[in-house]
């Protein structure tokens, strides 16, 4: 019995550490050892979402390696990359081969990636196999919410999403190539708001029961009076603070101070929405000189259709005068030449 005892006290000094937060020590001790983090939310030209991304019949390591290498010219260090349960439940040892082929070809370019699981914005309906072509003019018509409101609640569906969670990051929990895991994109969004606060404490209890080396996030992205629940938690359990803001660098820097209190490190990762006034120009460097991760939105205009705005599709199709999102077409003309040259300069490249 004293045995069983002992077991059962070290067992739950063991759980208790595994669930713990890190503390502001560790975080900042993490963030000292870290390149300032510089990319983008990578999404390749050839596929329109997620599971177009992963899957057998169209994953695209050529396409991949080639984009990759043109961010590490700019001197990007760092993508954030969405996930899919979708892509696990239906070839799950083709997919975890495909992410770690994904992960090797971001490494031979000296870029790690920030991995994200659940995801409450833009289609709720997903299927595996062909994913439907681009809506002409329209931003983001094929990306895919994860998990969607048909099996969020479902206590069976949960056993699921657990299994998958706990699979890929335990394959990768002392991962060089990872460099977070970023939990939840944009909880509450889609008119969710608190019926996702579920969804988002069992996922960071289930990233925790884990505990892998790496840090454990899920960004502020709404700062309006309906989130304070969302956002309370995602602060007070993130090793790292991340967030998102496209709006012009006062409102940015304002927001910036507001999370500094937490005395954490910080990563923005979502921002660059250039009819909004947040610009390569004038972001970038602040975010630099304030010591944040600067992970902007978009990168190869493709089939996700986002140098259109979220807000205003263009049936016709004509290219926008003022791209939304993304640096370049997929013949590497960029929208811009003085923001190339603004990206390099402030990455240390030529």
């Amino acid at each position: 019995m004293r045995y069983l005892l002992i077991l059962i006290t070290c067992l739950s000094i063991s759980t208790s550490f595994a669930q713990s937060r890190w503390t502001t020590e560790q975080a900042n001790a993490w963030y000292k050892k870290q390149p300032w983090m510089t990319g983008c939310n990578y999404q390749p030209a050839s596929a329109i979402n997620q599971l177009e991304m992963f899957q057998a019949a169209t994953f695209d390591p050529n396409q991949i390696d080639k984009e990759l290498g043109w961010a590490q010219e700019l001197g990007f260090n760092t993508m954030r990359v969405f996930l899919h349960h979708v892509a696990w439940t239906s070839d799950k040892e083709g997919f975890k081969k495909r992410l770690d082929n994904y992960l090797d070809i971001s490494s031979k370019h000296n870029i790690k990636t920030i991995l994200v699981f659940f995801d409450d914005c833009w289609n709720d309906k997903y299927a595996p196999g062909k994913q439907p072509e681009p809506k002409i003019g329209v931003h983001n018509s094929g990306w895919l919410r994860d998990p969607g409101t048909d099996i969020r609640n479902n206590p069976d569906s949960l056993k699921m999403l657990e299994a998958y969670v706990k699979d890929i990051i335990t394959v990768h929990k002392d991962d060089k190539r990872v460099a977070m895991w970023d939990l939840y994109n944009e909880p509450g969004n889609n008119g969710y708001v608190d019926k996702s606060l579920n969804l988002l404490k069992r996922v960071f209890a289930w990233a925790k029961a884990v505990n892998p080396s790496q840090p454990l996030t899920a960004g502020v992205w709404n700062y309006g009076n309906n989130f304070e629940n969302l956002n309370k938690f995602q602060l007070e359990n993130s090793d790292v603070i991340t967030y998102h803001h496209y709006g012009y660098i006062d409102r940015h820097q304002a927001k910036i101070a507001e999370l500094k209190v937490y005395k954490r490190p910080l990563v923005c990762t979502e921002y660059m929405a250039r009819r909004n006034g947040s610009l390569f120009q004038t972001i970038l460097p602040m975010l630099k000189a304030e010591n944040v991760g600067a992970i902007n939105w978009g990168f190869v205009s493709g089939k996700t259709n986002t140098i259109y705005a979220w807000d205003t599709p263009m049936p016709g199709g004509k290219e926008p005068e003022l791209w939304f999102h993304d640096i370049y077409k997929q013949d590497k003309t960029p929208f811009s030449e003085n923001e190339v040259k603004t990206i390099k300069a402030l990455n240390g490249k030529k």
